[in-house]
C-alpha cells in the first residue's frame, strides 16, 4: 500500500501566475512547489481558471524531470516583477548575482547555457519517438545550497515549449493554443485541456524505450572476470543489460557459436563484446559468424601488451570486429550503437557528453582562482 509523505510546510516564499512556493521546515534547503489551476498568457494579460490544470502539469513535469534524471542531466534568465525582461551574457554577469553563496560569472553562464541545448536535444530526440516536434523551450536554472552547483530548476511542462505533433502547428498542443484563442470561451478552455491532457497522457511513453538491447561479453577465462565485471558496470551507467559468458574459441568452438546462436534467436537487438588475451581468436571467430556487432577488448599485461593488441587489430579479410582496450570504452561504444534507434540510451550518451564539459569547466574555474 502507497503511503502519503506528511509535509511540516512553512511560510509562503513565492506567489507566481502559476505556482506558489512554500518552505519546507523539516527539509532545509528545498521547497514545496505547488501548481495552480490556472492559465496564463501575455505575462497574466490574459488569465484564467482551468480546472484539474495544476494536476496535469505536475504529472508533465514529473514524467521529464524524471527522463532527464535518468539521463544524467540534473545539472535566458526571468524576471517576473519585471515583465521578464530579456538579459544578455555581459548583462549577466556585470550583475554579479549571488545564489546560495555562488556568483554567477562566466562559468555559470556556460554551464547554463550548454545544459540548455543539452536538455533540448535530449527532450527533442525523446519526442521525436512520439512523432512530435519540439520547436522550442524554455528551462530555469537555480543553485544547491549544499553542492553550489547549477541545477535544473522549477518546472518543465506545456507551458514550457511548443510542441507540433507531425511537425504540423495547425495540430499544436502546448499553450500557444490558448494564446492563439481570439476569444476565450469554455468551449476553447476545453479544448486547450484536452490539448493539455494528451500531452500529460503521452510525456509518459518518453520513458520508455522503443527496442530492447544488450550487450554480451565472452571471457576467454574466468582469470578476466574483473576486466569483463568494469564493462558491465559501464553499461549499467548506460542502462544496456549486460550478460557475462566464458567461452574459447580455441578450445571449444563448437560451444563459442552455439552461444552465439542462443543471443541471435530471439531478436534483441545485442552487441557481442570479446575479452581475450594472448593469441586473440575470440573477437574474429564472432565477428565472422554474426552480423551483429563484435567488440574486442582484450585485457592487457605488461609482459605481452603489444603483441596482445595486435592479435586483435590484424583480422583476416571480410571481418569487421572493432578493437577498444578501455573497458569502459568498450560499453559506450556499445551504447553509440543502441543509441541510434534508442532515445534513453541516446539521452545517457549526450548528458554524460555535458557532465564531462561541466567537470572541466569547473576544474578550469578552480585552477585559475588557485592561481590568483
Amino acid at each position: 500500500m502507497a503511503t502519503t509523505e506528511v509535509l511540516n510546510i512553512g511560510k509562503k516564499l513565492y506567489e507566481g501566475k502559476t505556482k506558489e512556493v512554500y518552505e519546507l521546515l523539516d527539509s532545509p534547503g528545498k521547497v514545496l512547489l505547488q501548481s495552480k489551476d490556472q492559465i496564463t498568457a501575455g505575462n497574466a494579460a490574459r488569465k484564467n481558471h482551468l480546472e484539474g490544470k495544476a494536476a496535469i502539469s505536475n504529472k508533465t513535469t514529473s514524467c521529464i524531470f524524471q527522463l532527464l534524471q535518468e539521463a544524467g542531466t540534473y545539472e535566458s534568465c526571468e524576471d517576473d516583477a519585471n515583465n521578464d525582461p530579456q538579459w544578455s551574457e555581459e548583462q549577466l554577469i556585470a550583475a554579479e548575482f549571488c545564489f546560495a553563496g555562488l556568483v554567477i560569472g562566466q562559468t555559470e553562464v556556460d554551464i547554463m547555457s550548454h545544459a540548455t541545448q543539452a536538455i533540448f536535444e535530449i527532450l527533442e530526440k525523446s519526442w521525436l519517438r512520439q512523432n512530435c516536434t519540439l520547436v522550442d523551450m524554455k528551462v530555469e536554472f537555480g543553485v544547491d545550497v549544499t553542492t553550489k552547483e547549477i541545477v535544473l530548476a522549477d518546472v518543465i511542462d506545456n507551458d514550457s515549449w511548443r510542441l507540433w505533433p507531425s511537425g504540423d502547428r495547425s495540430q499544436q498542443k502546448d499553450k500557444q493554443s490558448y494564446r492563439d484563442l481570439k476569444e476565450v470561451t469554455p468551449e476553447g478552455l476545453q479544448m486547450v485541456k484536452k490539448n493539455f491532457e494528451w500531452v500529460a497522457e503521452r510525456v509518459e511513453l518518453l520513458l520508455k524505450a522503443e527496442s530492447q538491447c544488450r550487450v554480451v561479453v565472452l571471457m576467454g577465462s574466468t582469470s578476466d572476470l574483473g576486466h569483463c565485471e568494469k564493462i558491465k558496470v559501464a553499461c549499467g551507467n548506460f542502462g544496456i543489460p549486460c550478460e557475462l559468458r566464458v567461452t574459447s574459441a580455441h578450445k571449444g568452438p563448437d560451444e563459442t557459436l552455439r552461444i552465439k546462436a542462443e543471443y541471435e534467436g530471439d531478436g534483441i537487438p545485442t552487441v557481442f563484446v570479446a575479452v581475450a588475451g594472448r593469441s586473440n581468436g575470440l573477437g574474429p571467430v564472432m565477428s565472422g559468424n554474426t552480423a551483429y556487432p563484435v567488440i574486442s577488448c582484450p585485457p592487457l599485461t605488461a609482459d605481452w601488451g603489444a603483441q596482445d593488441v595486435w592479435s586483435s587489430l590484424r583480422l583476416p579479410s571480410g571481418l569487421g570486429c572493432s578493437t577498444i582496450l578501455s573497458p569502459e570504452g568498450s560499453a559506450q561504444f556499445a551504447a553509440q550503437i543502441f543509441g541510434l534507434n534508442n532515445h534513453l540510451v541516446w539521452a545517457r550518451l549526450r548528458a554524460s557528453i555535458l557532465n564531462t564539459w561541466i567537470s572541466l569547466k569547473q576544474a578550469d574555474k578552480k585552477i585559475r582562482e588557485c592561481n590568483l
